[in-house]
């Protein structure tokens, strides 16, 4: 992961990069990205890009295991979140969806987080303090509520899956309001040459749709460019 590819991806929105990947790889069929309606903390902020250190969580009932293991099994998992790779993405699988209630991220969490130097946090679970989270640190949710009922952590470093994505740790996410995609180890360098490719491709058609006169005649002729161009 170059800066300038860093650069790059934050620049631009999830749905861009799985078009990206399908012109890189010249079909269409890709299908590593999530389903499903997400609620962004930040809907303006630009996207999260980061490697995966993945966890679970539950909080519909309290933990049946000690205490001194929760508490061990807890700053295990901030450990792994300020010792992943870097940048780094939290993606936290609530177990107890579509029913979760017990909201993880909150103020205190998206600040420890961000502090740790994580780029945001994607999680089928549930957001709070929507006026309070840390500056620049989006987080990608399933919904938002106002308790944390008994939430606590079940698993570290393990496969996950949120919106039907099924994340592992080290996976290279990209995320914004749309939702998340897992971009294809083999494709990463060659996402640069194909989001260009992509955004010329568009131009045929959105360059002459913006132009006074534009009608169905016009419309043809763009299509017909695009349709040789494209995936």
């Amino acid at each position: 992961m170059t800066d300038d590819l860093l650069t790059l991806l934050r620049s631009v929105d999830t749905p861009t990069v799985c078009n990206a990947i399908e012109t890189a790889q010249g079909k269409r069929g890709f299908d590593a990205y999530t389903r499903g309606t997400v609620l962004s903390s930040d809907p303006t902020a630009p996207a999260v890009v980061g490697y995966a250190v993945t966890a679970r969580i539950s909080a519909l009932a309290p933990p049946t295991e000690a205490p001194e293991v929760i508490r061990a099994r807890r700053m295990d998992y901030y450990r792994a979140m300020a010792e992943g790779p870097k940048p780094s993405l939290a993606v936290v699988e609530d177990v107890d969806w579509p029913n979760a209630v017990g909201a993880f991220w909150g103020e205190v969490n998206t600040t420890v987080h961000k502090g740790f130097g994580l780029s945001g946090a994607l999680t089928n679970g549930v957001m709070r303090d929507l006026g309070d989270l840390a500056p620049d640190f989006p987080v990608i949710a399933g919904s938002i509520g106002p308790s944390h009922a008994f939430v606590h952590v079940t698993e570290i470093g393990t496969p996950v899956t949120v919106f039907g994505l099924t994340v592992a740790p080290g996976d290279l996410v990209h995320a914004d309001r749309h939702g998340a995609v897992v971009i294809p180890p083999d494709l990463v360098e060659a996402l640069p040459e194909a989001i260009a490719k992509m955004q010329r491709t568009e131009a045929l058609v959105l360059g002459p749709a913006r132009e006074p006169g534009f009608d169905f005649a016009a419309f043809e002729a763009a299509w017909t460019a695009f349709e040789k161009a494209r995936t």
